[in-house]
């Protein structure tokens, strides 16, 4: 458990750093040059997922039931996470209704992810695993919505095809993982 937790420290505090140090990020850019701390965050970032992926590993071989889900809660999380990938790639498709209507959608994606996989888990390591992130998602959803009011952030309207597009992605993305990636990268088959 100490590795997972560590790459959590990791990845969500530098994932952080522009809510609770935004002061001390904006002077190591400053100082680094933003192509040097996009290099660093990136290696930290890197560093970190490594770790949360190793140190679940390791905690899976010493599982501590914490609560038994429903069967019918690991069916629904198919649904939360299919909601999610669609709400991940709308955080990066070029002006799609999603992202113009909701602003922070991967966020969103992270928050429904995680949730979803609460519901369907009952693992030590699953809670505090899909708990952080979960929570990380909620602060950081809402400061950044206080920034957006803060500083009239204005998000370019989505058209219709773009938003389509966005949706069709998401579900073909989602499909490949749900049916083949999930069952290879995680050794979990999620979808029957």
């Amino acid at each position: 458990m100490p590795v997972l937790i560590l790459g959590l420290v990791l990845f969500l505090g530098i994932h952080s750093l522009r809510v609770f140090a935004d002061g001390w990020r904006k002077r190591q850019i400053a100082r680094l040059g933003e192509k040097k701390w996009k290099g660093l965050f990136a290696l930290v970032s890197l560093v970190g997922f490594v770790l949360i992926c190793w140190g679940f590993a390791l905690a899976r071989h010493h599982p501590v039931l914490l609560y038994t889900p429903l069967p019918w809660l690991v069916r629904l999380n198919a649904l939360f996470t299919l909601v999610a990938f669609v709400l991940f790639i709308a955080g990066r498709a070029p002006r799609n209704g999603i992202k113009a209507r909701l602003h922070h959608p991967q966020l969103l994606a992270v928050k429904t992810w995680a949730f979803g996989h609460l519901l369907a888990t009952g693992m030590l390591h699953d809670v505090v695993l899909f708990g952080a992130f979960l929570l990380w998602a909620v602060v950081l959803f809402a400061a950044s919505r206080r920034r957006d009011r803060r500083e009239g952030t204005a998000y370019p309207p989505g058209t219709a095809k773009n938003t389509a597009i966005t949706v069709v992605i998401g579900v073909v993305v989602w499909a490949i993982f749900a049916f083949w990636l999930h069952a290879l990268l995680i050794g979990v088959k999620p979808v029957m």
